[in-house]
């Protein structure tokens, strides 16, 4: 059975190269415009990873990634935080408040690919933050 993820981006445009490119992977994917659909859509269908781009109109993706990490049934799901913010202060942040993965903006779509392999495929896969320049 194939791994599932759900991207969460405002931009529309982003959010299809990300769809698209994790269906190219073999991976069930969803979709969700903002942070209040990304916590409906993981509790409805607790997806394994989900692509959470830090830039949300509803609420912060900071706010999403906690409550994805404090729900008893999400709690386990991969977070791969995706932004332009590119300073030391707010990876570190990202991670601290549950991310697994956080992927800045240019980045390269074979980084995208191998961040979601690596923590869909290799446990104990975390903490990590890559400037993947594309």
């Amino acid at each position: 059975m194939a791994h599932s993820v759900l991207v969460v981006d405002d931009e529309p445009s982003m959010s299809f190269v990300l769809e698209h490119l994790m269906k190219a992977q073999g991976y069930h994917v969803m979709t969700a415009p903002d942070g209040s659909s990304a916590l409906s859509s993981t509790q409805e269908h607790h997806p394994d990873l989900v692509l959470l781009d830090l830039s949300q109109d509803d609420r912060s993706a900071y706010e999403t990634c906690q409550t994805i990490r404090a729900t008893a049934q999400t709690s386990d799901t991969k977070i791969i935080m995706i932004s332009a913010r590119s300073r030391e202060i707010e990876i570190e942040k990202g991670l601290a408040l549950g991310a697994d993965t956080y992927l800045t903006k240019p980045f390269a779509l074979e980084a995208v690919v191998k961040a979601v392999d690596a923590l869909l495929t290799e446990p104990g896969s975390k903490n990590t933050h890559d400037m993947a320049f594309g």
